[in-house]
């Protein structure tokens, strides 16, 4: 795709068949207009984020290469989760069907009322670092710190990698 831009995408689910609703939409990526799944990781597990009383989530990590702008590759994003059952508005870092978050979108940094990229929390997430590290372990972020460097100070506690 000439002009494309390479995007990453975190995946999110943990509610009616997680691994269902992640696996279903890595295939949807591929599908969005002027954008091209280029790489998915392995699936993993993780305990959640925010309140503890929700299951465990279901993550991966998706490489795009898109010519969408950034906030309509977002709504995008939302529109599939949305197709997922996702309602905005909820509670946050509570339980949902789908949670698609633009990670990176090319060497941008992005920061408006609707789009912060890199995505906040980022560094410290080992569900989104490790999942990056199996499709980009070269990868260096826009700040100039290599994901390596993001990694070691990130430990993977309660991340499992699932049987695929």
């Amino acid at each position: 795709m000439s002009g494309a831009v390479r995007a990453y995408v975190g995946l999110g689910a943990n509610l009616d068949d997680p691994a269902a609703h992640v696996r279903r939409a890595l295939l949807e990526l591929d599908r969005l207009p002027g954008t091209r799944l280029a790489a998915a990781s392995p699936l993993y597990r993780s305990p959640p984020l925010g309140p503890a009383d929700q299951p465990d989530y279901v993550n991966a990590v998706a490489r795009l290469e898109t010519v969408l702008e950034p906030l309509a590759l977002l709504d995008a994003l939302q529109a599939l989760e949305a197709t997922h059952g996702r309602v905005r508005g909820g509670e946050r870092w509570g339980p949902r069907p789908l949670d698609l978050d633009l990670l990176l979108y090319g060497g941008a940094v992005i920061d408006t009322p609707r789009l912060t990229v890199p995505h906040p929390g980022l560094y410290e997430r080992a569900f989104v670092l490790y999942p990056l590290a199996d499709i980009e372990p070269q990868l260096v972020f826009p700040d100039g710190r290599s994901l390596a460097q993001a990694l070691a100070r990130c430990p993977g506690d309660g991340l499992r990698r699932l049987g695929q």
